[in-house]
């Protein structure tokens, strides 16, 4: 499977992402400075964390415009997976290819720490090899992480089983009190209705390999890549 990461001005997951998709994963990736307008043959688009343009105006607002990102949204038009991890799901969302926005955490603080995730569904490429009773340990490391949408919007999400994860407690309780940044409806992750674009507040490519004592992140790209080799 060939990976495409994106780097915008501010992104300082690259490397990172790099490292699990090629080294890890033992994936073809390349790295796409945000400036290019084509893409090349890829089977996904990865936008990976950090603070694009400094997060000035709102989380991922500037970055929607840059060049590449029309390319990004015809390879997301036409059937092409794209992945986007914290601040890339910021763009993903500020780009209307997710639906909903990131707003700063509730408590109005930067909030770096392990969370638990449940997965809501398997049905999508980046859960379907997960179990559905296995919460998830994984970092988050994030500003503007709160998910959220209007009511009509979430109602919609639920219903077309968009959901992929929520935040929970280690033994997979979904609680106000295991939302860390009071995400509606306790949202962490999320698909559009094609099943194709995926975005999420935290990071598995932080825990993906054997050296870091965690490796529950490692599904999702295992999931990825195996539904991408029988498509």
């Amino acid at each position: 499977m060939k990976f495409g990461v994106i780097v915008f001005p501010g992104s300082n997951c690259d490397d990172d992402m790099i490292h699990v998709l090629g080294d890890v994963m033992r994936q073809e990736v390349v790295k796409i400075w945000h400036k290019e307008t084509v893409l090349p043959d890829l089977d996904c688009v990865v936008l990976p964390g950090g603070f694009s343009y400094g997060d000035y105006v709102r989380a991922g607002a500037i970055a929607r415009f840059s060049p590449i990102m029309k390319a990004v949204k015809t390879f997301a038009d036409t059937g092409g997976y794209v992945f986007g991890i914290c601040n890339g799901f910021q763009i993903l969302c500020e780009n209307h290819l997710l639906p909903g926005v990131l707003l700063r955490n509730a408590n109005q603080q930067f909030i770096c720490e392990n969370i638990w995730l449940k997965t809501e569904t398997r049905n999508s490429p980046i859960t379907s090899g997960l179990d559905l009773d296995q919460p998830l340990k994984i970092p988050i490391a994030h500003a503007d992480g709160r998910f959220f949408a209007d009511a009509k919007t979430l109602d919609e999400l639920e219903t077309n089983d968009q959901v992929l994860f929520r935040y929970c407690t280690p033994d997979g309780a979904v609680t106000p009190e295991a939302n860390p940044n009071g995400a509606e409806r306790s949202i962490a992750g999320i698909c559009n209705a094609r099943r194709n674009v995926f975005g999420m507040m935290p990071h598995p490519e932080r825990a993906a390999e054997d050296v870091l004592g965690n490796t529950d992140g490692r599904g999702l790209f295992e999931s990825l890549i195996a539904a991408a080799a029988v498509v």
